[in-house]
């Protein structure tokens, strides 16, 4: 059983203490050890509500505790930089929310001291741990649509109004709270071999961006067209096009269904896969942690180190194509 702890008490930290209540009722893999926040009172009623044994009232405390085995930073991208540094200077595991940093060379830092000093330290970018990226690069191998060739994905919520969204000095914008998905599933299903990349985005007043589309160009010719967007709902499909037929996922955020059709003009699908059953999805990252310390490992096969950076590249080059800036940029 490892020892977890949360930094931040915000509603995703609520999420992942879901999963964790979830794992210990299913397999004890996991203790929901101590939370932390800038204020003490919230850290108490997030551990009573959630089921913590302790509850700490600053982020230093909770590190200095040598029984915190695993730390999931639950923080804004803002600050991922700093509370990860912090942990791995305490020398505790890190499963740091998406987006990893602000931008890459946060993350290189982030990472370089890592590997100094011997620490676990991997991205919950959830996609890339669940079964259905293994199910997905399954089904295309088997030639169930012949060749891919284009790729497209789409994700919106309504949360532009959102102060992590809103402001610049929050790492904000939809790029790297939305359109990290959308990269990052154009990246596992297509790889990243790309020649050309061509962009544009809407901005909000504040100077983040509200919309963007991408479209990436391959060498070997596919292309992956990517929409992200905080003013709205979208659908959240993603389909892979192949010569033969396409799949379509029905929710790049958290894949439920995977849908395969002979003709993309078919109204029906031939075959339908669900996911298998899951807590939340968040379990996934989480025993990739538990792997990874098990094996005295420092990053997780699932997104290695070299991944985070080259996503954080791709972003910081995106932003400043945009006019995009974060005042620590």
């Amino acid at each position: 059983m490892i020892n977890v702890a949360i930094l931040g008490a915000g509603s995703i930290a609520r999420k992942m203490a879901q999963t964790l209540r979830g794992m210990a009722a299913r397999d004890r893999s996991v203790c929901l050890y101590a939370v932390a926040s800038r204020d003490a009172e919230r850290a108490e009623a997030f551990a009573k509500e959630e089921g913590f044994e302790k509850a700490y009232g600053s982020y230093e405390a909770m590190l200095a505790d040598d029984q915190v085995q695993l730390v999931y930073v639950a923080t804004p991208h803002s600050h991922h930089g700093e509370h990860m540094r912090m942990c791995i200077e305490h020398g505790r595991a890190v499963l740091c929310e998406k987006a990893f940093t602000g931008n890459a060379r946060q993350a290189q830092e982030v990472l370089k001291l890592a590997e100094e000093k011997g620490v676990m330290v991997t991205e919950a970018i959830w996609t890339r741990y669940m079964p259905s990226r293994r199910m997905i690069d399954e089904l295309i191998a088997s030639g169930a649509i012949g060749e891919p060739r284009v790729l497209t994905a789409n994700l919106g919520y309504p949360i532009a109004g959102n102060e992590r969204i809103y402001k610049p000095e929050l790492a904000g914008g939809s790029l790297l709270d939305l359109g990290v998905y959308t990269l990052n599933f154009a990246s596992m299903h297509f790889g990243d071999d790309v020649v050309r990349m061509e962009s544009s985005a809407t901005l909000m007043e504040s100077g983040v961006d509200a919309h963007n589309s991408i479209t990436l160009y391959y060498r070997d010719g596919r292309m992956a067209q990517l929409l992200s967007t905080s003013a709205c709902n979208t659908d959240r499909n993603c389909v892979i096009y192949g010569t033969k037929g396409c799949l379509k996922v029905d929710n790049v955020n958290n894949p439920q269904v995977i849908s395969l059709y002979e003709n993309a003009l078919d109204p029906t699908p031939s075959r339908m896969i669900p996911v298998p059953e899951q807590i939340t999805g968040y379990e996934y990252e989480v025993e990739a942690c538990i792997r990874a310390l098990e094996n005295g490992a420092l990053e997780c096969p699932e997104m290695p180190h070299a991944q985070t950076i080259h996503i954080m590249k791709v972003m910081d080059q995106l932003r400043q194509e945009w006019g995009v800036c974060y005042p620590f940029d």
